[in-house]
């Protein structure tokens, strides 16, 4: 026997009448919570990536967009160095990179120095780099269009 859906009936003065079914989907309380999702994903979003408090130098040089989890080495005004926001030791540099580099010798170094810095520590830190094996080092800097 197939099987028919079910329908409530009421009788109304001896008559019955047939109520259709409802399958309506609300959908409000799954809209609040991407609203919410949203909100807590643009707010945390600048806090994903380190930062270090830096004046960058200034060129005019095009923009590269930068990969996911970039490896960042930083380097501030008074020669306190950073690996991913993280204060670091110049001689332990090396071997933190090599704790931090999925991809080997072939991960991107993303070098930021800041533009007062001494030119004397950006050498070092460089030298130090390529000395460990990485040959893909590549410079950040702020855009004048910025401005």
């Amino acid at each position: 026997m197939p099987s028919t859906p079910q329908y409530r009936s009421n009788r109304i003065r001896g008559r019955r009448v047939r109520r259709s079914l409802h399958s309506d989907i609300n959908v409000t309380p799954m809209v609040d919570l991407f609203l919410v999702l949203l909100l807590v994903f643009i707010m945390t979003a600048s806090n994903l990536l380190p930062t270090v408090p830096l004046d960058l130098p200034k060129t005019d040089a095009e923009s590269e967009t930068l990969q996911q989890d970039p490896v960042t080495v930083s380097i501030q005004l008074d020669g306190s160095i950073f690996l991913n926001g993280e204060p670091i030791e110049l001689e332990r540099l090396a071997d933190a990179l090599a704790a931090n580099s999925p991809k080997g010798f072939e991960e991107p170094i993303y070098l930021q120095g800041d533009g007062q810095a001494d030119y004397q520590d950006v050498v070092e830190v460089m030298s130090r780099i390529n000395t460990a094996g990485y040959q893909n080092l590549r410079l950040v800097t702020d855009s004048i269009r910025n401005e």
